[in-house]
């Protein structure tokens, strides 16, 4: 079986995807953190960077060729991923995400950075940007331990690089590049999801040559938490 590459959002941690990787069982998985994430060194300036530290984990673990899956900031990653080092992606699935930061205004970036610190320089800490945000990003139908997950995981991100991956989230667009996109890809949309909606991710599908999208009913942005049995269903059909 192909392995699979998890990679988690910019608020999430690779311990989040132990459910997917239970799921995928017997195949190989290597849930990726993302760099800096856990304190331990730091965070990379760019998504390329990113997409080569994605693909030094492949070749760690002997693997030539995988299915990538990425949720939100992870699937802009895999989309990075998908385009730079095409032969070594088999299947690409894309979760609540864009295929660019929400606009190219200088404004528009400062704007969002500084409201994205704002919190963090007065002295929250993640544990309080986490509590703040995640409620937001549910749907109506979102699983009861989405919240309580979502929230310790994002509360355990390293601060510093936390900020240091929202200046490089701000940078992101490879809208033009789409049609590039050879490999088949699955696009999975919350229904209820205002950060990526369902719309945006119908235009993505539309522009990749072999692309389809499914939106799960209920869900938001954490779809994976949100809505395991329906998340996981279309990850495996898809996968196999």
């Amino acid at each position: 079986m192909t392995p699979a590459l998890l990679l988690h959002g910019i608020g999430g941690r690779a311990a989040l995807w132990a459910p997917s990787v239970a799921a995928l069982a017997p195949r190989p998985v290597i849930a990726m953190d993302m760099p800096g994430y856990d304190g331990k060194g730091p965070a990379l300036a760019s998504f390329e960077a990113l997409a080569d530290a994605a693909v030094a984990q492949l070749n760690a673990a002997g693997i030539t060729e995988a299915d990538v899956v990425g949720h939100s900031l992870g699937g802009m990653i895999a989309l990075e991923l998908a385009l730079r080092h095409p032969s070594r992606v088999r299947r690409l699935v894309i979760v609540a995400s864009s295929p660019a930061f929400g606009s190219r205004d200088p404004a528009f970036r400062e704007s969002f950075l500084a409201a994205r610190q704002k919190p963090l320089d007065e002295g929250i800490g993640m544990a309080g940007v986490a509590a703040a945000l995640v409620p937001a990003m549910l749907g109506p139908a979102a699983d009861p331990g989405a919240a309580p997950a979502a929230m310790a995981a994002m509360g355990s991100v390293d601060e510093a690089a936390y900020r240091a991956t929202l200046a490089v989230l701000t940078g992101f667009d490879r809208r033009a590049d789409l049609p590039r996109v050879t490999q088949p890809a699955l696009l999975i949309a919350g229904e209820a999801d205002q950060t990526a909606p369902p719309r945006g991710m119908a235009r993505m599908a539309e522009a990749m040559p072999d692309a389809r999208i499914i939106v799960i009913p209920g869900a938001g942005h954490l779809l994976p938490l949100e809505a395991p049995g329906a998340f996981h269903a279309a990850l495996l059909e898809f996968l196999s």
